[in-house]
């Protein structure tokens, strides 16, 4: 069973990057399962706070959960044409020590989604991660994109995805990662 950790990049109880990740999470092929996690309870990121109490449980522990997993998928929401200061925070804190940073992402697979009210869909935000993806030592899937735009129409009030193109990529760009995956376990 492939194992994937999916990270919300908003801290919002409404985040149409949330419901992006629970529709995933009913898409998600047979052979795969997919876990999220959020962002809630890691603090912004300070050096003093580090040096004196060390790296926080709320770290440490979905620091454990990417390293079990065999993918890590990121929804990004887009803020300003780049990607979320809080999910950059938790990426920054995630990457400490710098010891870590190896056995948490070195050759990770991972892929960004995103969703947002406006019109082009997260494609910048999704861009502004590949410099960080790289520092990281990732192994990000370029075979698929979603971009959802005006989630605000694909998603109902309770966070349902109701729009069944939307639901259809989201399933397409699964399996593909899905297979990325196991491709890469394979070798």
């Amino acid at each position: 069973m492939t194992k994937i950790i999916g990270i919300t990049g908003s801290l919002r109880s409404g985040s149409f990057n949330t419901a992006l990740l629970r529709a995933a999470k009913e898409l998600v092929p047979h052979n795969a399962a997919l876990e999220i996690a959020t962002l809630k309870g890691i603090p912004l990121y300070d050096g003093d706070l580090e040096t004196a109490e060390g790296v926080p449980s709320a770290v440490i522990t979905l620091q454990e959960h990417i390293a079990a997993a065999d993918g890590l998928l990121l929804a990004t929401p887009e803020y300003n044409n780049s990607m979320p200061g809080v999910f950059k925070n938790a990426l920054d804190w995630l990457s400490r020590p710098p010891s870590e940073t190896a056995r948490i992402f070195g050759n990770r697979p991972v892929a960004v989604i995103g969703a947002t009210p406006g019109g082009f869909g997260t494609v910048l935000s999704q861009n502004a991660w590949l410099p960080v993806l790289r520092t990281l030592g990732t192994r990000p899937w370029f075979g698929g994109r979603l971009l959802v735009s005006r989630a605000h129409q694909v998603f109902n009030e309770s966070g349902e995805m109701t729009d069944a193109a939307v639901r259809k990529q989201l399933e397409d760009f699964l399996i593909g990662f899905v297979e990325f995956i196991q491709a890469g376990n394979q070798s």
